[in-house]
């Protein structure tokens, strides 16, 4: 595979997106997608599956699984007319912030995410991956084989999305490259932040058909949205909602 990437005519990521989960990732690529200028590769599986190879196979190292996550990206970032690559990650993938980092140093890095009680409800409703315990390696978020024992499905989602929103404040802390998006800013709005902060130019028809997007649900194209009103704050999201709060604050001063 490292041989053939060598071959490739490839485009470059313009911009690689982070997210919490349930947060408009979902939506803001496929409004990207709309243009034929961008290539989006969206929660690819052979980009978990390289990234988290040192928890199935120990005998793979760093170094071996960056060769081979390179030369994966050139596969599927393949140009033809397309100039621009967006790669949106798999919400656990921040945990593999520095490595992704060290990989791509001048890459703009989008953080979104979105109040942890509607997070959490969106994955009661119906639940993710990462909301499952032990679906995916719970090391990965911290948590250890004990603290799983211990732990009711709630307390452990509520685990998960606390991680999720520490991370986002230390990267916060030492990067110089990244952006801030809360959900609740809106489709259109979070979709011209973007444009701005990766310096894309988009023409005006492309912009049409992305705003249009925009009008329906992300999982459900042909319904148009609707959002949910939360009342009621599980008391296991406490400690999610304060670094929620302390996120927001770095988002509005950025």
């Amino acid at each position: 595979m490292k041989e053939w990437a060598r071959k490739l005519n490839n485009a470059e990521p313009s911009a690689i997106i982070f997210h919490i989960s349930r947060c408009g990732s979902t939506l803001l690529s496929q409004m990207l997608a709309t243009s034929d200028e961008n290539i989006v590769l969206a929660e690819v599986p052979f980009f978990d599956d390289l990234l988290r190879l040192p928890f199935k196979e120990p005998g793979f190292k760093v170094p071996e699984i960056d060769k081979l996550l390179i030369s994966a990206i050139k596969h599927y970032g393949q140009n033809g007319q397309s100039k621009r690559l967006f790669i949106k990650t798999d919400s656990w993938h921040l945990f593999f912030y520095e490595q992704l980092r060290r990989l791509f140093p001048l890459v703009p890095f989008i953080l979104m995410y979105r109040s942890p009680d509607e997070v959490f409800r969106s994955h009661r409703k119906q639940a993710g991956m990462q909301s499952v315990p032990g679906l995916i390696e719970p090391q990965i978020f911290g948590i250890t084989a004990d603290d799983l024992e211990a732990m009711s499905p709630d307390v452990y989602l509520a685990r998960v999305l606390e991680n999720y929103l520490s991370r986002y404040l230390e990267i916060a802390s030492i990067d110089n490259h990244f952006l801030l998006i809360n959900y609740n800013e809106g489709p259109v709005e979070i979709l011209e932040k973007v444009i701005s902060f990766t310096k894309i130019r988009v023409d005006e028809s492309d912009l049409k058909k992305m705003h249009e997007r925009s009008q329906n649900h992300s999982k459900k194209p042909n319904e148009p949205f609707h959002e949910e009103k939360i009342e009621n704050i599980p008391p296991c999201l406490t400690s999610a909602m304060e670094l929620y709060h302390l996120l927001e604050e770095k988002r509005k001063a950025q």
